[in-house]
């Protein structure tokens, strides 16, 4: 059953490695039943450095989330980010034997598939294949074709790849730490299932996740992922910024960014002061709030100006009436919604990983540096791709004409021996009643 189904999602960020552990409740909401969290020494912008180190990490998260939800955790769904992720558009199509049968999900299975045979440069290999709009015998702009009628199938592809060296370090850091993965998810993919509402997937929306060594972007329009870029900046080049322009120790800078950092320096007050401790026999440093969100305006301006390009790259500028959504332990940074605003001209709010979320015991889960965690876990019970879901259901429901005879009169036939009080084979499921 569904909401028997426990999933796990393992976050290796820049700045921590992250483990939830969620079920689906009876409303369908996601259940968090454990989360651990550990200090991510062995990662470099998204890009595993330091295998040890990773792995220890892993092991005191996953620790903590089985001591939590009481759960031994083996298979996890893992993210993956970098500014090694490339993405591309590719057009496929297959030639079917007869224009009078329908279109199944088999032929859509055999297009996608094909997908992943194209070539590719050395050293990189294909994660994802979502599919666009699909051709029928050239009609364009069809999302759907399932049922339709049509010899010739074509389709765009939005193909996403990473390094095969970053892969297999995830891989191996896994596998040591005793863990299995099911699937390996695109970081931008899984906070997209946990922050944005269909409603802004139909609109157009661009979902900006800021972690601590990336800023993933994720563009959305009538509920197809359309494009999707990594910047190889974050929460960890603003701290480095401080650190230096401040002359400060790295925690204190990092201190200094999450409790007085504003993202827009005008709202700062010049009087603002704060007093450092100072290194040993010296006297204490005094910072002024002022400078120092002059320090975090300039690096925000630089980010914000790249996640720009990536809009207009995709060419979905001026389609995105969703505008745009900020998550990942960046958009807690004050004033951030608002200079996204102002810099891009666009709507913009802060996303919170409770859209599909339920009551839970872990009221932290609910800030947005946990939305790529919460996604992970929502990705084992919903495909990236709506239609995807769709076509599982379909699957699932289809049981051959000549399979439901059979079981018909198998159960017809239990039904009379019922009457004549004979023993039923213990071997029957009863839910084929």
């Amino acid at each position: 059953m569904e909401k028997d189904k426990i999933v796990v999602g393992l976050d290796i960020g820049t700045t921590k490695i992250c483990v939830i552990v969620g079920r689906k409740n009876e409303y369908g909401k996601l259940e968090v039943l454990g989360m651990g969290k550990a200090v991510s020494d062995g990662v470099i912008r998204g890009i595993v450095s330091n295998i040890d180190k990773t792995i220890f990490a892993i092991e005191k998260a996953i620790e903590e989330a089985e001591a939590q939800s009481g759960i031994n955790i083996r298979v996890t769904n893992v993210g993956i980010a970098g500014q090694h992720i490339r993405s591309s558009i590719q057009h496929g199509s297959i030639t079917r034997n007869s224009s009078e049968d329908e279109i199944t999900i088999e032929d859509i299975n055999r297009i996608t598939n094909d997908m992943y045979k194209i070539v590719i440069p050395p050293g990189s290999e294909i994660i994802h294949v979502m599919p666009q709009d699909y051709y029928v015998d050239y009609e364009d702009g069809i999302k759907d074709p399932v049922g339709m009628s049509g010899v010739k199938l074509e389709a765009d592809f939005h193909v996403i790849t990473a390094q095969t060296n970053a892969i297999n370090n995830i891989n191996k850091c896994v596998k040591r730490a005793g863990l299995e993965i099911e699937n390996l998810i695109l970081e931008p993919l899984a906070s997209s299932l946990s922050v944005l509402s269909d409603e802004e997937k139909e609109a157009g929306v661009c979902l900006v996740d800021i972690g601590g060594g990336t800023t993933d972007i994720a563009i959305f329009h009538e509920n197809i992922i359309r494009h999707t870029a990594v910047i190889p900046l974050g929460g960890n080049i603003i701290t480095q910024d401080i650190k230096q322009g401040c002359m400060v120790m790295q925690h204190q800078a990092e201190l200094l960014k999450t409790k007085f950092g504003r993202a827009i320096a005008e709202e700062a007050s010049p009087n603002e002061i704060v007093s450092i401790p100072g290194l040993r026999n010296r006297a204490p440093k005094e910072i002024s709030i002022k400078n120092l969100s002059h320090i975090i305006e300039a690096r925000m301006e630089e980010i914000i100006e790249l996640v720009h390009t990536e809009i207009i790259t995709s060419g979905y500028q001026s389609k995105l009436a969703g505008g745009i959504v900020i998550t990942g332990g960046g958009a807690q940074l004050q004033g951030i919604k608002q200079l996204f605003e102002y810099m891009i001209g666009m709507d913009a709010r802060i996303g919170y990983p409770n859209e599909h979320l339920g009551k839970s015991k872990i009221e932290a889960v609910k800030t947005p540096m946990y939305a790529t965690a919460v996604g992970l876990v929502l990705s084992g019970f919903r495909a990236l791709d709506d239609r995807e879901n769709k076509y599982l259901e379909k699957s699932s429901v289809f049981v051959p004409k000549k399979e439901k005879k059979d079981r018909g009169s198998d159960i017809f036939r239990k039904i009379i021996d019922k009457t004549k009080g004979l023993l039923i084979d213990d071997i029957d499921n009863r839910e084929d009643y």
